[in-house]
């Protein structure tokens, strides 16, 4: 792995990895369009770091001085399912909170798989889902996701958090496109925690 690949970085008292470049969707709002990372990080891959890899950089950290670790970065970590449950399960094994940030997309990807109930299984506590709109046009226009039905499909992965047990939160950027009132009505609806974010860094 080239050295200068981030795949563990830290802000706000957390460990955050980015173990992929890789998207289900093109936001025009995302930060890849307009800088290499966040925090002085940068956060493009040269080769997604191995299961290995990843595990080697959380050893070598003290964990528990975090308030959570974050699969996040430049991708959507659910492209790498399997590795996100290994590891996650790594983490809790050793008593550390794990959060996963996500597109949603799961049920498209793995359209076979119950992806929630493996994710909750593997001692996942909570899914920070991007919303990112309040209705499927708009949100099509903002993500230009790579599959058809992805709003829907997201808000059915949504669904299937909240029954899972894990703790569930929506968040949108901040455009004026986007009816933040609106969105945190579906927020409500599907008892989710809400954050509005801006347009850079992660939380």
């Amino acid at each position: 792995m080239n050295k200068k690949d981030t795949i563990i970085y830290e802000a706000h008292g957390n460990l955050y990895l980015n173990i992929t470049n890789r998207c289900t969707a093109d936001c025009i709002f995302c930060l890849k369009r307009y800088s290499d990372g966040v925090y002085g990080y940068n956060l493009r891959l040269m080769k997604e770091p191995t299961l290995a890899e990843v595990i080697k950089q959380l050893s070598e950290h003290e964990l528990s001085k975090y308030n959570e670790v974050v699969f996040t970065g430049f991708g959507e970590p659910l492209v790498r399912l399997d590795d996100v449950l290994k590891i996650t399960k790594w983490l809790t094994s050793r008593g550390i909170h794990v959060r996963l940030d996500t597109s949603g997309h799961a049920k498209l990807l793995y359209p076979d798989r119950n992806v929630a109930g493996e994710i909750a299984d593997s001692g996942m506590k909570v899914v920070s889902l991007s919303l990112n709109a309040q209705d499927a046009d708009t949100y099509n226009h903002l993500c230009d996701p790579k599959y058809i039905r992805a709003y829907q499909k997201m808000l059915e992965f949504a669904k299937d958090i909240s029954k899972s047990g894990m703790e569930l939160r929506f968040t949108v950027v901040n455009l004026p496109v986007v009816d933040i009132e609106k969105c945190k009505e579906i927020a409500a609806k599907y008892r989710a925690d809400f954050k509005v974010r801006g347009y850079s860094g992660s939380d």
